[in-house]
């Protein structure tokens, strides 16, 4: 997902009252005690996963993460969706103060993991020495029900303290992924769509964007299925539908989407007009990514992995499966997985164009 950019929204204090410890308040450094920062680029992976006292397991960071903490205390009302009531009387905190590693540093991206219910959305919110409210995210994740991550981007002028809101006992936050983050000159092409692209660590692709109108470049149309996030789950009845229409037949068809939280190893299904066309091909992060999430089931050797996340997926669709005229394309989950979604859904087509490249080659 596209970073947010945390804006300045307004002053708020934050309840002190001390609940369940998630994490060491004072995390012993990477390098053995000393005070010296590490490489500023170094990262670092917090679990904030709530755990017994006997299941829990002491964390190290970089000097420059100084402690973590978990707080409860009063919050709003009750907060109720189409799907379900939620009791937000109280919310969790998690508390990651953090120094300065260099002058040179003063952006931090923010990459929160967390399971995305409905009325259960968290908030990220930076504060200064004084205890004033700096900037404020806003609800992160979309309400998917689906377990997912998001990111946030913070100038860390004067912040010294990054907090973690959540209504409840906190227990659908996971673990959080920062690092310091630098700028450089960025050349783009003058005709190309212009687009802000932030890297994503472990990743490769920027965030798919959808066209509000059908586009025409080179021969190749370019159509929004559906932008927005549309449910999906292992049936067709449940299955994520759209519909298009093409005035011709042509030479080869591409959809593409984002696929929420899938199984990496049973990547979603795709048919076209009842006709099963096979399985999209999904683009995977490095495997060092925090998103990825290992799934073990009784009486199954070996073990699962599901990606937290949002992942790009495209299928190749035969043209033979396509008709002139209206056309029906249903995504479905991969086998033995659970619900999912899908957006940015959209299609391409290509025709023949003035200045096409292709070969005639002749039987001998």
């Amino acid at each position: 997902m596209l970073p947010r950019f945390a804006a300045l929204l307004w002053l708020a204090a934050i309840s002190s009252a001390l609940a369940q410890e998630a994490l060491n308040v004072g995390l012993p450094p990477l390098n053995g005690g000393t005070q010296t920062f590490q490489t500023p680029s170094q990262s670092v992976w917090l679990d904030l996963r709530q755990r017994s006292a006997e299941n829990s397991r002491a964390q190290s960071a970089p000097d420059w993460v100084e402690a973590v903490s978990m707080s409860q205390g009063a919050a709003g009302a009750t907060s109720t969706s189409a799907s379900l009531t939620i009791d937000s009387t109280t919310k969790t905190v998690f508390r990651i103060r953090v120094a300065h590693p260099s002058a040179d540093y003063q952006v931090l991206f923010f990459r929160l993991f967390f399971d995305d219910k409905p009325g259960i959305r968290p908030e990220i919110v930076a504060w200064d020495e004084s205890g004033t409210q700096v900037l404020r995210s806003g609800q992160l994740g979309s309400g998917t029900g689906l377990a997912s991550s998001d990111s946030v981007i913070m100038p860390m002028n004067g912040i010294s303290t990054v907090d973690v809101e959540v209504p409840g006992d906190g227990k659908t936050v996971r673990g959080v992924y920062l690092d310091w983050m630098t700028s450089s000159e960025v050349i783009h092409p003058v005709n190309a769509e212009h687009r802000d692209v932030i890297p994503e660590p472990f990743s490769s692709l920027p965030p798919l964007r959808s066209p509000e109108q059908d586009t025409e470049q080179f021969g190749t149309v370019t159509a929004t299925l559906a932008n927005e996030t549309v449910p999906m789950g292992p049936d067709v009845e449940h299955g994520a539908t759209f519909q298009f229409g093409i005035e011709s037949e042509p030479l080869l068809a591409l959809l593409t989407f984002e696929v929420a939280s899938p199984r990496v190893d049973a990547p979603p299904q795709v048919y076209v007009n009842g006709e099963d066309v096979g399985t999209a091909t999904v683009t995977l992060p490095e495997l060092a990514d925090p998103a990825y999430r290992g799934e073990m089931e009784s009486l199954v050797k070996g073990m699962h992995f599901q990606y937290t996340g949002w992942l790009r997926a495209q299928k190749l669709i035969p043209v033979t499966s396509l008709k002139v005229g209206t056309n029906d394309v249903i995504i479905l989950n991969g086998p033995g997985t659970s619900a999912s979604a899908v957006r940015g859904t959209q299609m391409q087509l290509k025709y023949l164009w003035e200045k096409s490249d292709y070969l005639l080659k002749t039987s001998n």
